[in-house]
């Protein structure tokens, strides 16, 4: 099984992502460990893109995150599923700020080391407004027009819960 999830920053990707990899027992790639370096410095594009590539190689596996210069494209086709987490901006919002609090200056699974998790106002802005142009609402209408067969769209927690895979 080979499971790509895209959606909103806060909309529980990674936490979904995990569930999913445990589930059905493959191994996992959170995105922004590719993109990340310890404190926040991004990888260099070639060394990160030679990751994405070399799991890619896995017979099954679920990738977490959007980043389209890393072979979106190559994973939506080759993904058995696609989950798009369109949850609404306060959902998001609320989220990253709680996962904020819970983290007490620590670095997640879903992070590179050395990320300390933050909510600052940068990140607060790309949650609510950034994030959500209309040139990423497009984008993300058109995998789900494109995969249509195989994406799943999930608006709320309880449509995660109710998950069919």
């Amino acid at each position: 099984m080979k499971i790509a999830i895209i959606g909103y920053s806060g909309s529980g990707k990674s936490t979904l992502a995990k569930k999913l990899s445990q589930k059905y027992n493959c191994p996992i790639l959170y995105l922004d460990t590719v993109n990340f370096e310890p404190n926040w410095v991004e990888r260099d594009r070639e060394a990160a893109k030679s990751m994405v590539a070399a799991f890619m190689e896995n017979e099954s596996w679920v990738i977490d995150g959007n980043y389209i210069e890393f072979y979106q494209e190559r994973r939506l086709e080759e993904a058995d599923k696609i989950i798009f987490m369109d949850f609404s901006i306060f959902t998001c919002f609320l989220q990253a700020y709680r996962r904020k609090i819970k983290a007490k200056n620590t670095t997640r699974e879903s992070m590179a080391d050395g990320c300390i998790e933050k909510f600052d106002l940068e990140f607060a802005r790309w949650i609510v407004r950034d994030g959500r142009t209309q040139k990423y609402k497009d984008r993300y209408r058109k995998i789900c027009e494109k995969y249509r067969d195989k994406v799943l769209v999930c608006k709320n927690r309880k449509d995660v819960e109710n998950l069919q895979i």
